[in-house]
């Protein structure tokens, strides 16, 4: 019986097709269960949604004749094309019985055809190209990785309809061609980082390359990188952040940790210490996973949540003494860094194209290291301060 939350992740489609049965991923992790639904005619469309990506599962009927792999899915998923279905299937979005298969294998009875595809966008909304500036990193045909600064929202959305970074996309690509699956009002994005993190992000050019990257990234096999500025100091050195995160249940524009058995969605997050600072550290950290808010949901779970983020309660005095003194200087600190201290540092993929592994690199933003050296001399002053009641003491 699938669990309520998980029956709200999964939509029925508008057409019912025949020699096919559809069934629906649910639990906390893709691949982890399987089933079909219960009450429902055969062949009615069900598939996994994620915030980018959607997972479907074919499973042939008994009386299935010998089809080609791409026909077979085409004639069952609504309006999907079979160029987009034979760039998935090359991508290796596609396995039949969990293995990756050729666009010409034949499905035969009960095969088990699974396709992971870049979620649809809508196309009723409409982007206005914006002469933007792009601080761009690196960039060739296939593909563009661009330096986001903070304040930047990464595609339109409620309240965010102009200064995108697909507004300033859609203006900078204005000469190239409009490919399928890689439309004007979200071109070529397999994933964002949120609207106050600054750094690293890669723009597809091409459908190919869109399903490629996708597909690293559905895989976790993407190396991603940060730098963060947390309150507190931890007591190790390193440590690893292992739990389900899911839409908090009362405030649904933030994440919570769930309890392991609900409907939430494992992640992982590594981290190390770079610097204590006192009352504050500067860390890195490496995701496993890459959910949404995953590291600002993880550290404020520690108790150290990242400096002035408002939404996951580090935009106020968490550690530190009661002087009035000292709460002038947090909120200097607050004006010198306006928003949550997360920095997206390193990004490393297999390129499209050439196979090769790529990384990129991202210095630390300006009001980030601003704020460490107002930190450092903080804890500098402090240190004197010690020194000297020290001397006195021992004259």
């Amino acid at each position: 019986m699938v669990q309520p939350a998980a029956r709200r992740d999964c939509f029925m489609g508008a057409k019912t097709y025949k020699n096919s049965y559809f069934a629906v991923y649910c639990g906390r992790k893709p691949n982890n269960q399987i089933t079909t639904m219960r009450g429902r005619k055969k062949g009615h469309p069900y598939y996994y949604k994620d915030d980018l990506y959607e997972q479907h599962l074919l499973i042939a009927d008994p009386n299935q004749g010998p089809m080609r792999l791409d026909k077979f899915i085409t004639d069952r998923i609504y309006k999907i094309t079979r160029s987009k279905v034979q760039n998935a299937i090359k991508a290796g979005l596609v396995t039949v019985n969990g293995v990756e298969e050729k666009a010409n294998y034949k499905v035969r009875p009960a095969d088990k055809v699974e396709i992971l595809m870049p979620k649809p966008y809508d196309e009723a909304c409409r982007v206005v190209p914006e002469n933007i500036p792009l601080d761009i990193v690196y960039e060739d045909e296939h593909l563009i990785v661009i330096n986001k600064p903070p304040g930047m929202v990464v595609h339109p959305g409620v309240g965010n309809y102009r200064g995108t970074l697909v507004n300033a996309l859609s203006y900078y690509f204005k000469d190239l061609p409009v490919m399928e699956g890689n439309p004007n009002n979200r071109p070529g994005l397999v994933h964002r980082i949120d609207k106050d993190t600054s750094g690293l992000l890669v723009v597809a050019k091409t459908e190919f390359a869109m399903f490629q990257l996708s597909k690293q990234f559905y895989d976790h096999s993407i190396h991603r990188r940060y730098e963060a500025i947390i309150w507190g100091e931890p007591e190790d050195d390193t440590g690893t952040v292992t739990n389900y995160l899911a839409r908090h249940p009362r405030y649904r524009q933030r994440m919570a940790v769930i309890e392991e058995g609900h409907y939430g969605k494992w992640a992982c997050t590594h981290w190390r210490m770079v610097e204590r600072l006192y009352y504050v550290s500067h860390v890195e950290l490496k995701l496993e996973t890459g959910r949404t808010h995953q590291i600002r949901v993880h550290m404020s779970h520690l108790g150290h949540p990242l400096f002035n983020d408002e939404k996951y309660g580090g935009s106020k005095i968490v550690k530190g003494t009661v002087f009035s003194k000292y709460k002038q200087f947090v909120n200097n600190c607050f004006d010198v860094l306006p928003r949550h201290a997360l920095h997206a540092k390193e990004l490393g993929f297999i390129h499209p194209a050439t196979g090769k592994e790529v990384f990129f690199k991202s210095d630390l933003p300006e009001d980030m290291r601003n704020c460490l050296d107002r930190w450092r001399n903080y804890v500098s002053d402090r240190r004197s301060k010690l020194n000297l009641e020290g001397d006195d003491e021992s004259e």
